[in-house]
């Protein structure tokens, strides 16, 4: 069955289903932290739906630490400060003030060692936690019970192929930046910290291999003395990376991620009314947790299900969908996590086919160069996998703050997404199937 034959009425209708479910949900639940029962009541509202429309649902459980991911900006910020203002204490006081501190103080090594040796600590951190997505500092934190929910529905005959569509129902923690920057001052902020750590871990490291050699020059003696200057201006980058995570305040999340969640949940849903059950093919929806809090329910259940996904002689492949407001900017992710993170091509080409069938032709193959998606840990995996998401990267005025809520939804571009998802599971499908024979 080709997407042209498919109902578009049934498209339609889901579109305001998804729109009220989510209104309902921030409505009835609201924002939904990584792992909390506001993310598990959001569940349960939406596998009362998905028992109707699946063979199967179920839940499966692990443990995270939900505020590990992003809490080591805070770690970081506070390191850094102190080891500049300990550095500068240790630079510019007279020694014979400084009681037992002073014999560090007449090391002319010492305040620049202190400085690169926390900012070079501090930037592992950062690749570790936000650019590799590793589980670095979890073993700091308080573990909880995260959950995925799992609705299936099931091939009539021998299963050979598994479509599985991801979105994941977790809101993150609000992001100062995009709220008091009106959504221009994330980019700006991060990239000026990010290269300011970057800079005084350089220069510091420089000045004291050169300090402790004894060898030094005109451009040495600059970055010794002069250059020293700039890590106060890393001091005032590392104060914004501080305040840029409110962990008071958990966003609404109607558009990242509940619109993906609904992608998922819809798919099952608009098969079951069109009638349409696979001979040969399993249709999955699956709604993680933790997704903001580093892909945590994404990477478990990739990891506990290698052996089903890539091994069983099922060929698999997952669609994640995360955020689909921003029409211009719908676009087929060939890459992930920063861009170090590859997606299977034939399975993005598959996507980007449809796309093209369901009559959007101005899709492109972009790539996540700041952050990730659940595919990434897809991906990782070895397992298939892509995401199809639609938000401006600049970032969006909504992104991971408060006016990410159910009034700033866009049906139009749901719509689009909620089309290339059918139009991808047919062709992924690949069977030349009547509803009536499913009567």
């Amino acid at each position: 069955m080709k997407f042209a034959d498919f109902d578009k009425k049934i498209i339609k209708d889901n579109v305001q289903y998804a729109v009220d479910k989510i209104t309902e949900i921030i409505k009835e639940v609201g924002p939904r932290e990584s792992a909390s029962p506001e993310a598990f009541a959001a569940m349960e509202l939406l596998r009362k739906d998905l028992d109707k429309y699946a063979d199967e649902t179920h839940y499966e459980t692990y443990r995270m630490a939900p505020r590990a991911f992003q809490h080591f900006t805070k770690s970081i910020s506070v390191a850094t400060i102190g080891a500049i203002v300990t550095g500068s204490v240790l630079k510019y006081t007279n020694p014979e003030k400084l009681g037992k501190l002073g014999k560090l103080a007449k090391n002319k090594a010492m305040p620049h060692a202190v400085v690169s040796g926390v900012s070079l600590a501090s930037l592992g951190v950062t690749a570790l936690e936000f650019l590799l997505y590793k589980q670095f500092t979890d073993v700091l934190y308080k573990k909880v019970t995260g959950r995925n929910l799992i609705a299936t529905r099931k091939a009539t005959e021998e299963t050979k192929k598994r479509i599985v569509i991801n979105g994941h129902i977790d809101s993150a923690f609000e992001c100062r930046h995009t709220y008091y920057g009106k959504g221009w001052g994330m980019t700006p902020l991060m990239a000026g910290t990010i290269v300011s750590l970057i800079a005084s871990a350089v220069m510091s490291t420089i000045s004291t291999i050169t300090e402790l050699a004894g060898k030094k020059n005109a451009f040495t003696d600059f970055i010794s003395d002069k250059g020293y200057l700039f890590h106060f201006f890393t001091l005032l980058n590392m104060i914004t990376l501080y305040l840029f995570i409110d962990f008071k305040r958990v966003v609404p999340g109607a558009n990242d991620n509940l619109t993906g969640t609904m992608a998922a949940a819809t798919a099952l849903k608009m098969l079951d009314e069109a009638g349409i059950k696979f001979r040969n093919t399993e249709v999955v929806a699956m709604i993680t947790d933790g997704e903001e809090a580093g892909l945590r329910g994404a990477k478990q259940f990739a990891k506990d299900h290698y052996k089903d996904y890539v091994e069983s002689g099922v060929e698999t492949s997952v669609l994640c969908v995360d955020t689909l407001t921003d029409f211009d900017f719908l676009n087929v992710y060939n890459r992930d996590m920063s861009g170090t993170v590859k997606h299977d091509p034939k399975f993005c080409k598959l996507v980007m086919d449809s796309a093209k069938e369901a009559g959007y032709d101005g899709l492109k193959f972009a790539n996540v160069f700041f952050g990730s998606s659940d595919a990434a840990a897809f991906s990782q995996e070895g397992i298939s996998a892509t995401c199809l998401a639609a938000m401006d990267p600049a970032p969006a005025d909504y992104y991971h703050n408060r006016l990410d809520s159910y009034d700033r939804l866009e049906p139009k571009t749901i719509e689009a997404g909620f089309d290339i998802i059918m139009a991808s599971i047919l062709n992924f499908a690949d069977e030349d199937i009547k509803p009536e024979e499913n009567d």
